[in-house]
């Protein structure tokens, strides 16, 4: 299986897979958004934010994948994952147990060079609140699937980084 990872990173193609199933997650959380009209709390929008940085490492990566690029592919990878379950854990947090002590802030902070509620309010103005579960899937609440889902992001990726680690197995005649 290593093998097959060592083989699949240095290809095109496991890398722009990558970044399509981060964008089909991001067009799932525009659909909840805009279409069911649920409100995103800041702390989605943070999760949202963690998972463009999924993407943008499947970019990345896709780049030049048989080149060390690759490697740049992966900590980007590897650090929105991290931080994806992070906010993730975090905001489950705030919904499990609920205290007027342990909220989240009104508005989404990011830095001054890249205010991304206000190019993209659409997409990353926070208009809802973090303690309250507006959906709930197989008892789970989106928080909830967002710790798995992020949890599955950082499982292949640690699993890739062993791999690079294994020699690839040569063709039947060396090739």
């Amino acid at each position: 299986m290593l093998q097959y990872l060592n083989r699949c990173s240095q290809g095109r193609g496991a890398w722009l897979l990558l970044a399509l199933v981060a964008l089909a997650l991001e067009l799932v959380a525009l659909f909840f958004q805009h279409v069911m009209l649920l409100q995103p709390c800041v702390m989605c929008i943070y999760e949202r934010c963690a998972l463009w940085g999924v993407f943008a490492g499947g970019v990345v990566g896709a780049i030049a994948p048989s080149t060390k690029l690759r490697y740049v592919g992966i900590l980007i990878w590897i650090y929105s994952a991290y931080e994806g379950i992070r906010l993730a854990w975090e905001h489950t947090m705030i919904q499990l147990h609920p205290s007027p002590f342990a909220t989240c802030d009104f508005a989404a902070r990011f830095p001054s060079w890249l205010p991304l509620s206000k190019w993209l309010p659409s997409m990353f103005m926070a208009t809802g609140d973090c303690a309250e579960k507006n959906w709930v899937f197989l008892s789970w609440s989106m928080p909830e699937w967002l710790v798995l889902v992020f949890s599955v992001f950082m499982v292949v990726a640690l699993l890739v980084v062993i791999a690079q680690f294994v020699k690839p197995k040569r063709g039947l005649f060396g090739h």
